[in-house]
C-alpha cells in the first residue's frame, strides 16, 4: 500500500506527542521511514504539544494520551477548538476505550502504539494506512475551489431507493470504496453519518464526489436528497431524511442536545430511523467499519420497515465492531465485504429480488 500523492514535493508534515523518550524515538522512526512522511516536531507533554503544534502547523499530529500536565484529552479539545488538525492518536492494547473517547472528541483515528519486542512491519501498515486517510483529507483540503468539478445529480423529488451508509474509524476509505464500487446511473439517492470532526467532513464530501459516480456535498438544511447524490452528515451535527409539502426528501440537521439519548454525533441511529419513515421498504442500511454500537437501534428501524439491512464482514473491516454488534442484534439481511455490498445495494437499487 502507498500513500497517496500530495502536491509535488509536498511531504505529510508530522507532529509525534509521546512522553516517554523511547516510545516517542520509535515512533518517529517508523514514521520517519514511510513513504512521503516528514516528522516535523516531537513533543514530551501536553503544552510543549501545543505549542509546537501552533509554531510548526503540521498537517497531523500522532498523540499519545498519556500525557504529563495537560493530558492528550485536554490536548485534543484545545486542537479542534484553535487548530483544528487530523489528530491520530496512539493507543496500547489496554487503552482502546481511551482512543474510543478520543474519537468522540474529533481524533480521526487510531493505531497501535508500537512496544519493544512488538511486530513493528504490523504497526508499519497499520499507520500507512491511517496516514493514507489524512493525507487525503489535507490534500483536498489544499487544492482551490477551482480546480474541483462536481458532478451533476438528477433532481428527482422521489428517488426510487435510498441508501443510507454509517461508519466510524477506518471509514473514510471504507465509505470512498463502497461508492466507487456502485455503478453509475443508478435511481438511488445515498445519505451517510460518518463519525468524524466538524473541520474534516467538507474535505471528505468533496473526495468522494471525486472518487465516485456520485455528487457529494456535506449537508446543508433543506437539501435535496436527489438520484446521483450523496449527502454527509456535517461533524458535530445530526442528519436526518424527512419529507416536505410536496413530499420531496430533505435533509434536517440538529445539534447534540442534553438527554437525548445519543451518544454518536453524527448519529447512524437516528439517520436510519429518519430513512426508514421517510421510505419504508425503500431503504437499503448499510453499516461499515467502526468502534462502538451506533447503528444497532437504527438498523432496528430500517427492518420494522421492510427494508434491507447490510454488514460489513470482519474480512474487510479495519474495526470490526459496528457491523458485528449490529449482526449480532439480528437485524441483519446480509453480511459482505465492501464489494458484495456495493454489488448487493446496486441490485436493491434497481429492483432486482436477491
Amino acid at each position: 500500500m502507498s500513500l497517496p500523492e500530495l502536491p509535488p514535493g509536498r511531504p505529510l508534515r508530522l507532529l509525534v506527542v509521546d512522553d516517554q523518550p523511547a516510545s516517542r524515538r520509535m515512533v518517529a522512526g517508523l514514521l520517519a521511514g514511510l513513504p512521503g512522511v516528514e516528522v516535523v516536531g516531537e513533543a514530551a507533554d501536553g503544552e510543549q504539544a501545543l505549542r509546537e503544534a501552533l509554531r510548526l502547523r503540521p498537517d497531523a499530529v500522532c498523540l499519545d494520551l498519556q500525557l504529563p500536565g495537560l493530558d492528550g484529552f485536554t490536548v485534543l479539545r484545545l486542537l479542534m477548538a484553535h487548530l483544528p488538525v487530523p489528530v491520530l492518536v496512539l493507543s496500547s492494547a489496554s487503552g482502546k476505550a481511551d482512543a474510543f473517547k478520543a474519537l468522540e472528541l474529533g481524533a480521526i483515528a487510531f493505531a497501535p502504539k508500537p512496544v519493544p519486542g512488538g511486530d513493528p512491519e504490523a504497526t508499519r501498515r497499520e499507520l500507512l494506512e491511517q496516514l493514507a486517510v489524512v493525507r487525503d483529507l489535507r490534500a483536498e483540503s489544499a487544492e482551490s475551489p477551482g480546480a474541483i468539478t462536481p458532478r451533476t445529480f438528477v433532481e428527482a423529488a422521489a428517488p426510487a431507493r435510498l441508501a443510507v451508509v454509517a461508519a466510524s474509524t477506518g471509514g473514510p476509505q471504507a465509505v470512498h470504496r463502497l461508492l466507487a464500487a456502485l455503478p453509475p446511473g443508478l435511481p438511488l439517492a445515498l445519505a451517510v453519518a460518518q463519525h468524524m470532526p466538524a473541520p474534516h467532513t467538507p474535505s471528505f464530501a468533496e473526495r468522494l464526489g471525486r472518487g465516485t459516480p456520485f455528487a457529494s456535498a456535506e449537508a446543508q438544511e433543506g437539501d435535496l436528497l436527489a438520484v446521483g447524490r450523496v449527502l454527509v452528515a456535517p461533524g458535530g451535527r445530526h442528519l436526518k431524511v424527512v419529507r416536505d409539502r410536496a413530499g420531496a426528501l430533505r435533509a434536517a440537521l440538529s445539534r447534540p442536545a442534553e438527554g437525548d439519548g445519543l451518544r454518536y454525533v453524527p448519529s447512524a441511529d437516528l439517520l436510519f430511523a429518519s430513512a426508514a419513515e421517510a421510505m419504508g421498504g425503500r431503504v437499503v442500511a448499510a453499516v461499515l467499519t467502526g468502534m462502538g454500537n451506533d447503528a444497532v437501534r437504527g438498523v432496528a428501524e430500517v427492518k420494522r420497515a421492510g427494508g434491507l439491512v447490510l454488514a460489513e464482514s470482519e474480512q474487510s473491516a479495519a474495526v470490526w465492531g459496528m457491523p458485528r454488534l449490529a449482526a449480532a442484534s439480528g437485524q441483519v439481511d446480509e453480511v459482505h465485504p465492501i464489494e458484495g455490498i456495493a454489488e448487493r445495494i446496486a441490485r436493491f437499487a434497481r429492483g432486482e429480488e436477491p
